[in-house]
């Protein structure tokens, strides 16, 4: 009787437990000062644009989407229009397309857990979260409860985050007063050095900067994220691909 093929590229379900659920709960927390001055910020830019804080507090909530909440805000307008929403609907999902290369990137680590136990995980992603996560799935991990943790607080730092920059609005109006926008970068850069595998990451690496910077110099908006992103994705599966028929 023959295997079904597929059946051995499907991931085994992964390990949940509370100890990877705090330890990503924990390693999370060098995030804190960036998150709280980011999501400062965007409070108080809301306070600024005529936001009540009930609806800042839900727009930080339910969008989750950092940097994209600020391009969406400069859309806003009073009162709202269906049409304006539209535009920052719009906005915020063409910035955030990269979650889909993001969410790819976990497959081989969480493709096999349910539908009911990803999905929710998958909702609440971001960017320091999955930095977070590969980074200890790269060192031998396989607890996707240090994802879940990572996640949960940064969420829960974000919403807090925008109470008291709503109530500052006069010290966070400009968020690059105080450096902000180089927080999270740095954060980023730092966490990733240590995920660096050598020269198998530096043709998709170098790729993504070329394209990024390039699709930004000539295409409005925002899609240079998308592009960047996209074409590292390539790149990184061709090579895969190609050590495969090496080694095989």
């Amino acid at each position: 009787m023959k295997s079904d093929p597929s059946a051995s590229h499907q991931p085994s379900p992964a390990p949940f437990s509370m100890d990877g659920f705090w330890l990503g709960f924990r390693r999370a927390v060098l995030t804190t000062p960036g998150i709280l001055l980011f999501g400062m910020g965007f409070g108080a830019a809301a306070a600024v644009k005529g936001l009540t804080f009930l609806d800042a507090f839900f727009f930080q909530s339910l969008v989750l989407a950092g940097a994209s909440q600020y391009v969406a805000l400069e859309l806003w307008t009073d009162p709202l229009t269906w049409t304006t929403a539209f535009a920052m609907a719009a906005v915020v999902f063409t910035v955030n397309l990269r979650m889909m290369l993001l969410g790819a990137a976990l497959r081989p680590w969480m493709g096999g857990l349910p539908g009911y136990k990803s999905y929710p995980a998958l909702a609440i992603m971001t960017d320091p979260a999955w930095i977070i996560a590969i980074r200890y799935h790269r060192e031998g991990g396989q607890d996707w409860g240090v994802y879940v943790g990572a996640c949960v607080f940064l969420y829960l730092t974000w919403i807090i985050s925008v109470v008291p920059g709503y109530y500052l609005v006069d010290a966070l109006e400009d968020p690059t007063r105080f450096g902000v926008d180089l927080v999270m970068p740095i954060f980023f850069i730092t966490m990733l050095v240590p995920v660096w595998r050598g020269r198998m990451d530096a043709a998709p690496w170098a790729v993504a900067i070329l394209v990024a910077l390039t699709v930004k110099a000539i295409v409005p908006g925002y899609w240079f994220v998308l592009a960047g992103g996209l074409s590292a994705a390539f790149v990184a599966a061709a090579l895969f691909k190609d050590e495969e028929e090496v080694d095989g």
